[in-house]
């Protein structure tokens, strides 16, 4: 196997669980954890902080570093530059806004705040989170497309 060959198993393996733990979580978890009562919500999110903390802040940067190994030696242009500049776009919105929520979200004591600015503060990461989610999804789909065309 070249090292084109094992870039682009990188690249299918590590960005396609890393999108598909976001977007799972984005789609399938935060629907159902926002309509706990707050003292609920608060423990589960502050358990998924923990949780997603230990993987994400290496999975995220390492995939997007794959990414780009993969689209400089892989030729298929348009579709691997594209999946890199979705990652890129999807691990800016994570270090601008959620990184920060999330550690506001970690320190949290339940009583602390209200449940309308807890609210708030967790309806801002959502959006942010449904903007990363998506474009580590797509960028994840143009891989895969490219891969499919080798």
């Amino acid at each position: 196997m070249s090292a084109a060959d094992l870039l682009m198993v990188a690249a299918l393996v590590l960005p396609g669980f890393t999108a598909c733990a976001e977007f799972g979580s984005y789609a399938f978890v935060h629907p159902v954890i926002r309509r706990l009562p707050t003292e609920h919500h608060v423990a589960v999110e502050k358990g998924l902080v923990r949780t997603f903390g230990r993987f994400m802040p290496v999975a995220m940067p390492l995939s997007l570093a794959v990414l780009i190994g993969w689209a400089s030696v892989s030729g298929v242009g348009a579709l691997s530059w594209g999946a890199v500049g979705l990652w890129s776009l999807g691990l800016a919105t994570t270090i601008a806004v959620n990184v920060g929520i999330n550690a506001r979200t970690a320190r949290v004591q339940t009583g602390e705040m209200s449940a309308a600015a807890w609210l708030a503060m967790r309806t801002r990461w959502e959006v942010f989170q449904g903007v990363r989610s998506w474009a580590f999804l797509l960028a994840f789909i143009l891989v895969c497309v490219a891969a499919a065309g080798r």
